[in-house]
């Protein structure tokens, strides 16, 4: 049977359940033996000119190895993170001059124990010639205070694809909106940690990293040496949703560290230190402008985007590139533009989180949508169907020039539909309405469409390789922080060389042991990485044929492979063949080992898509939002295991359902983080979630050979506009048109209080 539709249960999860997982902080081996402990000293300004910063008090400090400033090291700043960037807008390791958002190292102390640390770091302080801080984007992009005096402006990087004054002109019907989507902390269960030392002239880096070659590449950068001088090797991670992809400069800094001190360094940054110090996601300002005709038609739609890509211009200041890329949604508009400028403020800087750029893309073009049909007074479902694009339209090329690879969103819709009861659904909401009931019903539906394995074409290394007691090992450059990546790499394997899944290792996150990698990110790795094993392990059989052969004296095209019994013969003579132990021990006498490398190019990237149905209540006294329904269709092609693909949907879901009720990084006017730990940053838990509906849909894609698309991201983009859509169609009879998010009972209590306020001065 293929191993497409069965519920594998995770390998991975016993060690999980059982001894735990080994994280950075877990290790205790020979290499790290001896190793001090770091700790920084971080800003508590959002924006200063730093006069001095005194250390002697701590360097007095038990324990206390070491104390470092900015005026110790030798090492370059970091560039800014694109070349589309204002190249005046490096980062220091720790702050020189000037310090530009709350959290940022100005010092680092070594102790011999954490603890030492985190007294010692107490006994540091900086004199500070206070600067207005710039929180708000909007004051960030009229330059009145520049936050990198270099570089002359706070404008990062523009990216505008045209703006056209008569873009509406043809429309019966015009709607404007702002709209904010909120920044957002990433709260992985492990916080950032490292460790690093130098081993017979190299540097050894342990990290909790989404990406290890990458990490490798840029310490070799760092520190001026070729990359086969480093070894990056990534234990278990604990989550990452984007937000530990690339490199931070606390992570780098450690090499420097250990070669200064003589020793191994370790690193673990504290719950606290990651709600500031850890890259943020979102926090897009976005205006939409849609136009259309009364009969529900849209025929134009304009996106433009204020992006605060926090202190430094990191991955977050280029996203709106794949905002515009999905601007367009699932609809079939005749005119879109899209425009964006990404500018500097005193906050931690944005990154990747969750989707990266993609949520933001899906939750303009579906609040306009439920916009565009308020006004002109039909069903939001209708007007979506009305303009989706046809199932025969593809491959289909957006205005903005992405071409979509195959999709059936009408089927995708009626799917969500039928499984929410959408009709019985607005029944009991007009009766509620008419009745006048305190909790009132609301619906919210979004269909979306998002790129995978993007934006360009992707690649992916794997290596096959068959042990001479009949095992195999699998090396990948793709890396799990808690996907279920052994199980799936593991039931590829299986599943082309009939050797049992628990006689299969799965190798990744050791740049020594895997040649090259591109790490795990953007709901890329079964598609790019498995496609890889899946090709190395046909290619395994392949080579594994033609030995057995050699050995026999026949035509590689009549050697077959029993899977079931794990051995090689000739087709119409079974008694005599070769099991996988017999071929690799031949190999291996004969020097030629039984393994196979490849490295999977892609076509292009792959485009999942489908629809969210979310039904909540609201407390009408108090504003409080229960979310007590969620059905989502999320088709991301063929699905190789649904355990896998459903326990990607459920924690998306959470997170975009959390984006929408209740998470937001905030700070007051002088730039204090507010949300700096997770009493205060309402982190979404499973009390807040009833069990979500998720229903099945394979459209099987032909850019690779499984016919899968990624599924990571998915439930972070489709439900985070549902959810919003449902609280605002709530009170909508009570003339409320828009709330941003979070929708907290706060803000839907104020919009209840508003609405109420216009209808009696209206009267």
């Amino acid at each position: 049977m293929s191993v497409f539709g069965d519920r594998v249960v995770r390998v991975e999860d016993p060690k999980l359940l059982t001894v735990g997982g080994t994280y950075v902080a877990d290790l205790r081996i020979p290499e790290l033996d001896g190793a001090c402990h770091v700790t920084y000293v971080r800003s508590t300004m959002a924006h200063a000119r730093i006069a001095s910063v005194e250390t002697e008090d701590a360097r007095r400090a038990p324990g206390v190895l070491g104390v470092f400033t900015a005026a110790d090291l030798d090492l370059a700043p970091l560039p800014a993170g694109s070349p589309m960037f204002n190249a005046a807008m490096t980062r220091p390791f720790l702050a020189i001059d000037a310090v530009r958002f709350v959290g940022e190292p100005i010092a680092v102390v070594l102790t011999e124990r954490p603890e030492e640390g985190a007294d010692a770091a107490e006994l540091v302080w900086a004199d500070y010639d206070p600067l207005p801080a710039v929180v708000e984007p909007v004051d960030a992009a009229t330059d009145a205070v520049v936050v990198h005096e270099a570089a002359g402006t706070n404008t990062v990087v523009n990216l505008s694809f045209g703006h056209t004054e008569d873009l509406f002109d043809a429309c019966e019907v015009v709607v404007t909106q702002e709209v904010i989507n909120q920044r957002v902390a990433a709260v992985p269960l492990e916080s950032r940690a490292a460790a690093a030392a130098w081993i017979g002239g190299r540097l050894v880096q342990w990290a909790s990293t989404q990406h290890a070659h990458g990490a490798r590449d840029a310490l070799a950068r760092v520190y001026g040496l070729d990359p086969g001088e480093v070894r990056v090797i990534t234990p278990d991670v604990g989550g990452g949703f984007g937000a530990k992809i690339g490199a931070y400069p606390e992570e780098l800094l450690l090499g420097w560290l250990a070669r200064r001190i003589g020793r191994p360094v370790r690193w673990q940054e504290t719950r606290s230190e990651n709600m500031v110090g850890l890259g943020h996601g979102r926090g897009q300002r976005q205006t939409i402008e849609i136009g259309g005709q009364r009969d529900g038609t849209v025929l134009a739609y304009r996106l433009t985007v204020l992006q605060d890509g926090g202190a430094y211009a990191e991955v977050g200041s280029i996203l709106p590139f794949l905002t515009r890329m999905m601007a367009q949604g699932t609809y079939d508009i005749p005119k879109v533009e899209f425009n964006s400028r990404s500018v500097i403020t005193n906050t931690t800087p944005t990154v990747a989180y969750r989707g990266a750029g993609r949520p933001e893309a899906t939750a303009a073009i579906e609040r306009a949508m439920d916009l565009f049909a308020l006004e002109i007074g039909m069903d939001a479902v209708d007007v979506r169907r009305r303009n989706l694009i046809g199932k025969d339209a593809f491959p289909f090329t957006s205005v903005t020039g992405t071409t979509y690879d195959v999709g059936d969103y009408e089927h995708s819709l009626d799917l969500a539909l039928g499984a929410a009861g959408y009709e019985n659904l607005r029944a009991e909401q007009r009766r509620r309405r008419d009745d006048g009931d305190l909790l009132q019903m609301g619906i919210g539906v979004a269909t979306y469409v998002e790129v995978t394995a993007g934006p360009q074409a992707g690649k992916e290394f794997a290596k096959v390789e068959v042990e001479a007691d009949g095992s195999a090992t699998i090396y990948t450059g793709s890396s799990s922080h808690g996907q279920g990546h052994h199980t799936a790499f593991a039931s590829l394997a299986s599943e082309e060389l009939g050797i049992p899944i628990e006689q299969i290792s799965v190798v990744h996150g050791d740049t020594d042991l895997v040649a090259s990698g591109e790490g795990t990110m953007g709901s890329r790795s079964l598609q790019l990485g498995g496609s890889a094993v899946h090709e190395a392990s046909v290619g395994l059989v392949e080579k594994a044929k033609q030995m057995v052969a050699d050995a026999l004296e026949a035509s590689p095209d009549d050697v077959v492979l029993d899977k079931v019994a794990g051995r090689f013969h000739v087709a119409g003579s079974p008694s005599i063949g070769r099991t996988w132990a017999e071929v690799a021990e031949g190999g291996s006498a004969s020097g030629d080992p039984l393994t196979v490398i490849t490295n999977f190019q892609a076509s292009q990237p792959t485009f999942p898509f489908g629809t969210h149905v979310s039904v909540v209540e609201v407390d009408t006294e108090t504003g409080q939002v229960t979310l007590v329904r969620h059905v989502a269709v999320d088709d991301a092609g063929r699905i190789l295991n649904p355990l896998l693909a459903d326990g990607q949907r459920h924690g998306g879901i959470a997170q975009g359902v959390a984006q929408a009720l209740l998470e937001e990084v905030r700070y007051d006017e002088d730039g204090n983080p507010i949300t700096s730990n997770l009493a205060d940053y309402a982190a979404i838990s499973a009390a807040e979630l009833p069990s979500f509906e998720l229903v099945a849909m394979e459209t099987p894609t032909p850019v690779n050979p499984l016919g899968a698309k990624g599924i990571g991201e998915s439930g972070t983009i489709g439900s985070t506009p549902a959810v919003q859509s449902a609280v605002i169609d709530a009170l909508s009879h009570f003339g409320v048109r828009h709330i941003d998010m979070p929708c907290t009972a706060e803000r839907v209590w104020n919009a209840i209080q508003a609405a109420a306020a216009a209808r009696k001065g209206a009267a």
